[in-house]
């Protein structure tokens, strides 16, 4: 998957925004950017370098993940408990990583915008 398939893909869910909030820290060195929903992120990459993408996962799966994968591993600058880093186009195919993207979406779509009484 290439980087706009893959920020299509993103941009593609209900309700999901995009931002550049990190550039002020880079210094013009590099552009993260970063999906919300909800008002939260569920997944970012450096788009100059579409080699890393840092998704949120359900912390019982992480390690069964980087077991299973080569291309998944400890995020970049993200908490190692909530957070895991996918090497695109490496040993996980397209599918598998919309499956992540899906449910690290979900992950942060159900507890961040649940329906108050």
């Amino acid at each position: 998957m290439n980087i706009e398939e893959f920020h299509d893909y993103c941009l593609s869910l209900p309700d999901v925004s995009e931002a550049t909030p990190f550039e002020k820290f880079s210094k013009g060195k590099f552009t993260i950017l970063v999906f919300y929903v909800a008002g939260h992120m569920f997944c970012y990459f450096n788009v100059d370098d579409f080699s890393n993408i840092t998704i949120k996962c359900h912390p019982r799966e992480i390690a069964d993940l980087k077991e299973h994968y080569q291309a998944i591993g400890d995020p970049f600058n993200g908490d190692k408990r909530y957070w895991i880093n996918v090497q695109p186009n490496m040993d996980v195919s397209d599918e598998e990583l919309k499956m992540l993207v899906r449910k690290s979406y979900e992950i942060v779509k159900e507890k961040y915008n649940k329906t108050k009484p």
